[in-house]
């Protein structure tokens, strides 16, 4: 059965290559983008956007906008991870189709409730457009939202301060406002996008895929790739973090998951960001959250080819 998705993202590298691997599937039902600021400012990701449906030839798919800012702190974005562009590493056209005139929230919503079944929201930025959603559109959510699938969250150790992985970082008020909300979460934390590293000669093979579709990935991941060479990561190729979602709904029998209680914190001068996983269940809150912890990564690289080689038969 296709699964119908909105996706909420910041463009970036592993965004692109997750919005690229949704599309491509006859899995799922790409019904809307929205944008948020994180990996780069929110005109950059946006734009990113844009770009890759136009790659895509998928100029149909309606995109809007999100919050310019997060929820209470200032912005910080990733150029040293994605560049000056959030997408360096790839000569993209332009976008040749227009956003929506309307805020992502207002967009999420209209989806919604033209849909004539519940939608997965997919969040592989951070949570600021999810939250703010469910905050103004409380019974709309409940009623028509099967579940929020994301990225973001580390048990024990983070990539953006020690303990606190980057998406969670940018915006905690609004992870916990989604991880409080009582929908199903599925949650891909850093403990499993780790093991969701593409190597150098997978991204050379790419290369060697004769589309453009490809062609683009081939700079992309390579750009990517080099951020990880550095040595601190203790890392032999790039973490895929944001197409773990997508793998999920594709076929989540190569991951392993745990149930368990996942809150964030908000307050703390050294943990500001982190999400506490209650692995053990040592308190009695609901096991709110399925994390993904554990990846076939054989699996997981044999499908982002079969996405890239799809685009040679279009």
């Amino acid at each position: 059965m296709t699964k119908k998705i909105i996706l909420d993202c910041d463009p970036g590298h592993d965004d692109a290559l997750a919005l690229t691997m949704a599309v491509a599937s006859p899995k799922i039902d790409v019904l809307a983008v929205t944008t948020s600021a994180g990996n780069q400012t929110p005109d950059k990701t946006l734009n990113n956007a844009m770009r890759m449906l136009t790659l895509l030839h998928r100029e149909d798919i309606p995109v809007a906008q999100g919050n310019q800012t997060p929820l209470v702190e200032p912005l910080e974005t990733a150029p040293e991870v994605h560049g000056e562009t959030g997408l360096d590493g790839a000569d993209l056209p332009d976008p040749d189709f227009k956003v929506q005139p309307i805020p992502a929230i207002e967009l999420i919503a209209k989806t919604l409730r033209k849909s004539d079944e519940k939608v997965t929201l997919v969040v592989t930025g951070p949570m600021t457009n999810a939250a703010l959603f469910l905050r103004v559109y409380p019974d709309l959510a409940k009623e028509k939202i099967d579940q929020i699938v994301f990225m973001g969250g580390a048990m024990g150790l983070g990539n953006w301060r020690p303990s606190v992985e980057f998406n969670i970082f940018v915006d905690p008020e609004a992870a916990k406002i989604v991880m409080n909300f009582g929908l199903p979460l599925v949650m891909a934390p850093l403990n499993v996008t780790h093991k969701a590293q593409i190597m150098k000669d997978e991204i050379e093979q790419i290369g060697q895929i004769d589309n453009p579709v490809a062609q683009a990935f081939s700079g992309l991941l390579n750009f990517f790739e080099q951020y990880h060479e550095n040595p601190k990561w203790g890392f032999k190729g790039a973490p895929l973090h944001d197409p773990c979602t997508i793998a999920w709904l594709i076929d989540p029998t190569m991951f392993g998951t745990d149930k368990m209680n996942v809150d964030v914190e908000t307050q703390g001068d050294l943990t500001r960001g982190e999400t506490v996983c209650d692995y053990y269940q040592l308190t009695s809150k609901p096991q709110n959250t399925e994390v993904l912890l554990d990846i076939d990564r054989e699996k997981f690289i044999q499908l982002i080819m079969d996405t890239l080689q799809s685009f040679s038969q279009k």
